[in-house]
């Protein structure tokens, strides 16, 4: 996959050949000993589809691996957690797809709960956070020890409507999703940065299944 290297190597600034940028800026970035892209949610429109999704990258079931640092952007919110993850079968219209993320502040907080809520899965548009928490807290959600702005590496296996997320290569997963809410399917995969978030991407591996 073209992109793949391009994370692998960031030879080159990020630019419209490489990606389709929806609500977020990426560039090409030096970060912790890595060549990476960087990617910032627009500050000013609503950026919760704040993807910059990788042209060509049609993917249905197999393996996603990234190195991803989060950490919080200037002028930040109180609500911002240092988001950021990989979005998955998103669609042309760039509002529908799978995600995995993690909010790397919440990891270390002095709050038991909100330390539960830093591996998190949504089914976009319609299954957010929000929703998912109320209707099934703690499904979605897990606890996992990560570090804002530390390179962390990620591991995503998906099959049918099922996703396994692996942190830091652990040999168990922090969470598993048996019923993915947009079922079975096919569409690109995409970087994601939430509100208030700095966000860098390096070593993207896909191996489709």
């Amino acid at each position: 996959m073209a992109a793949a290297a391009l994370l692998a190597s960031a030879g080159r600034a990020a630019s419209h050949e490489q990606f389709e940028l929806h609500k977020v800026r990426a560039g090409s970035a030096r970060y912790r000993g890595k060549s990476a892209i960087h990617l910032i949610p627009d500050p000013v429109r609503d950026n919760d589809d704040a993807l910059a999704v990788i042209q060509g990258s049609e993917f249905r079931d197999g393996v996603i691996e990234v190195d991803v640092a989060g950490d919080l952007a200037a002028g930040h919110s109180d609500t911002a957690r240092g988001f950021i993850g990989v979005a998955f079968r998103v669609q042309s219209d760039a509002r529908h797809y799978e995600l995995l993320s993690l909010r790397p502040t919440n990891a270390r907080a002095d709050d038991q709960l909100r330390r539960n809520h830093t591996a998190a899965y949504e089914g976009h548009p319609d299954f957010n956070f929000d929703r998912l928490r109320k209707e099934s807290e703690g499904v979605y959600e897990s606890y996992v020890d990560v570090v804002p702005g530390v390179w962390t590496h990620l591991k995503i296996e998906v099959s049918g409507t099922r996703a396994v997320f692996y942190v830091k290569r652990a040999a168990q997963p922090v969470l598993i999703v048996k019923d993915l809410k947009l079922g079975p399917g096919e569409g690109a995969i995409a970087l994601w940065a939430g509100p208030g978030t700095d966000g860098f991407f390096a070593n993207l591996r896909v191996t489709p299944k």
